[in-house]
């Protein structure tokens, strides 16, 4: 058992339930789920995440600005962060990966390339 930890950043509880779904499919992860960029930093400091799935277009604080945030933080900036966006365009990618995410999904999206990327990075 891994017992490793993903944190779900995602303002649509259903994208939210499909993406812990997928996870849980995986076996030996547990998830914890934010609904806001806000709702991420506030949960952070409550237990050990070993990697984050965050939408881009969230209230409060989005997706980038939280990406941001992390890659400043001592405590945060290694951890692995996966942008999942229906945001697609080049530039929208190009943006993201500057601020630091490790890998930009773009929605629709298939479970198998979500799963693949997750297995990658944390059974390195």
């Amino acid at each position: 058992m891994s017992n490793k930890t993903i944190m779900i950043a995602d303002d649509s509880a259903t994208m939210r339930a499909m993406l812990v779904a997928i996870v849980e499919s995986l076996g030996d992860y547990q998830t914890v789920e934010a609904c806001s960029g806000f709702d991420a930093l506030r949960l952070l400091p409550r237990g050990h995440v070993d990697l984050i799935l965050t939408d881009i277009n969230m209230p409060d604080i989005n997706g980038l600005e939280l990406i941001s945030y992390l890659r400043n933080n001592q405590n945060y900036k290694d951890i692995p962060v996966f942008i999942i966006s229906t945001e697609g365009s080049s530039k929208d990618v190009e943006k993201g990966k500057q601020l630091g995410a490790d890998e930009y999904v773009i929605k629709p999206f298939s479970p198998e390339t979500l799963k693949q990327l997750i297995h990658c990075y944390l059974n390195k």
